[in-house]
């Protein structure tokens, strides 16, 4: 197997995006998707800084993945916070997306009702996530 992407970093962010790309599920789950985030990783463990990941998203496709240098330069349709451990619970399948939501593991800025007429893309999009090999700074 591949080596470990570290988690919050522009390379993972990117190869995050691969990911979508390369998932028929993902594009057909995420068809009538339009709409740029930023996941907003918050410092714990190793991590000392907050992260801000952006992606943007439309219509099934990852059209960009970075890590921006300054993040007041993006204004994101969406913005979605939440510690490393969230993320991590997230990302291995061990936390619903959407539980995380309602349970505020995670918060969200931006339009909810939008997010909640899309939850299998948000799914698709967090099944992209195992597509490679991540180490988590905790």
């Amino acid at each position: 197997m591949s080596k470990a992407i570290p988690f919050a970093t522009d390379a993972w962010v990117k190869r995050l995006g691969e990911e979508c790309n390369k998932s028929r599920a993902y594009r057909e789950a995420a068809k009538n998707w339009e709409g740029d985030l930023y996941v907003i990783v918050e410092p714990e463990g190793r991590l000392q800084e907050t992260v801000h990941m952006y992606l943007d998203l439309y219509h099934g496709q990852c059209r960009q993945a970075f890590v921006p240098a300054d993040p007041t330069t993006l204004n994101p349709e969406f913005c979605i916070s939440g510690p490393v451990s969230a993320w991590k619970a997230i990302a291995e399948k061990k936390l619903d997306p959407m539980k995380a939501l309602f349970t505020r593991r995670i918060t969200l800025k931006g339009n909810m009702a939008k997010v909640l007429k899309n939850v299998k893309a948000a799914n698709e999009l967090v099944n992209c996530t195992t597509g490679f090999e991540t180490e988590f700074p905790l």
